[in-house]
């Protein structure tokens, strides 16, 4: 082969190569992390879209951690995720083979969010090279957000997505450069100037929003296009607000692949009509009322009893200020504790399932900790037949010696 060929050969793959870089670059001057390569090619199915399904339904694993809603913490997630002992000091994955089910509401109310979608991406790697997994889930936060509804974007939030735009067009402007590649989309193609009602500081960090989470948006596409919005994992269903039965007849694995659809760009501006509205899978809180009589226990049982071999609902969406707790027979566990400081800045708290022995609140509330070092709970939290009724459990609330 002469010379020309060889060069030829090794020129032909600095295109991918920059583009690659680039990426990376950007990654981590907005993240500050590196991401770890994929474990394998085909990580997970979400990602694209397609004709093929999400995976909807995952076999019951050894160790389930189920953590509610975070909004914009990134330290409140940490503690949550070191709570469960799944990562360490560094933020490194730790868990082994356990599963992890995060709820949705990582969206909105803080000034973190981007950083927590790379910080479970992350996690989301690390896991899967140690036999585990992590199932992240759409909230009514990451619909609104992709439907441009910014009504509960914070300043910071506002100012960590310009910054990412900044980057982003700064990447889009070197990869331009290079013979090779496909000239760049403009970020902001259709996206207006100036908004009625918004103060005029604001409109950058509102355009670079609508950027990244508009149908077939970078952020969206990247990450929230992998999102569940239903997940069965064993003998138990979840989903950010709740279930009805209508919603499991015209199919959960049909729900994941609309939205997931809708996300990529491919069904309009809107949600689908079950992730709009008081009575959907998002939004819904006729299970999460703080008080027990108050919760429709008819509806949850009938939608129960059409999910086969599922026992229990487990949802967010609803702060719980007494802690992760059980309704209707426990049917019904609830796991939004609040826990971010744009909520009610409430004690971290995760729900544990191990494999033959049953359900157990983890918890960083000093009322129940045994040890300090041990993060588990005692009396009424060290498991659940075990989750007390709301009204019975002492409220979340930080005890001074």
């Amino acid at each position: 082969m002469s010379n020309g060929e060889s060069t030829v050969g090794i020129c032909k793959h600095v295109p991918n190569l920059l583009s690659s870089f680039v990426d990376t670059f950007l990654d981590y001057s907005v993240s500050g992390i590196f991401l770890p390569r994929y474990p394998n090619p085909n990580p997970n199915p979400v990602e694209s879209s397609g004709d093929s399904s999400p995976e909807t339904s995952y076999p019951e694993p050894e160790r389930l951690v189920a953590i509610g809603d975070v909004h914009g913490d990134l330290e409140k997630s940490r503690e949550a995720f070191r709570l469960a002992g799944l990562i360490d000091g560094s933020d490194r994955w730790i868990g082994g083979s356990t599963m992890v089910v995060q709820i949705g509401d990582v969206l909105d109310r803080g000034g973190d969010e981007l950083r927590i979608l790379y910080f479970l991406e992350k996690l989301k790697r690390e896991a899967e090279k140690s036999g585990g997994k992590i199932v992240t889930m759409n909230g009514n936060h990451e619909i609104m957000n992709v439907e441009g509804d910014f009504r509960y974007v914070t300043e910071k939030g506002l100012e960590e997505f310009k910054v990412w735009s900044d980057w982003y067009c700064l990447g889009n402007t070197m990869k331009s450069l290079c013979r090779g590649l496909d000239k760049p989309k403009d970020l902001f193609d259709g996206i207006p100037r100036s908004f009625r009602g918004a103060r005029e500081e604001c409109f950058e960090g509102i355009r670079a929003r609508i950027a990244a989470f508009r149908p077939e948006g970078p952020i969206a596409t990247r990450f929230l296009s992998k999102n569940l919005t239903v997940a069965v994992v064993g003998d138990s269903v979840f989903v950010h607000g709740g279930l009805l039965a209508e919603h499991v007849e015209y199919g959960l694995e049909r729900i994941n692949e609309e939205v997931r659809d809708w996300i990529h760009g491919l069904k309009g501006r809107y949600a689908p009509g079950y992730c709009r509205g008081r009575n959907s899978v998002v939004w819904l809180r006729r299970f999460s009322e703080e008080m027990a009589h108050k919760c429709d226990c008819s509806a949850l049982e009938h939608a129960l009893s059409t999910i086969p071999g599922v026992k229990r609902m487990i949802m967010g969406h609803t702060i719980q200020e007494v802690g992760i707790n059980g309704v209707c027979n426990n049917k019904a566990i609830r796991i939004d504790v609040g826990m971010s400081k744009g909520c009610t800045n409430g004690l971290p708290e995760v729900l544990e399932i191990c494999k033959g022995s049953g359900l157990r609140i983890l918890t960083s509330n000093p009322l129940y900790k045994e040890k300090p070092e041990s993060h588990l709970a005692s009396d009424g939290k060290t498991g659940l037949g075990l989750v007390l009724p709301a009204q019975h459990v002492p409220r979340q609330v930080e005890v001074k010696a």
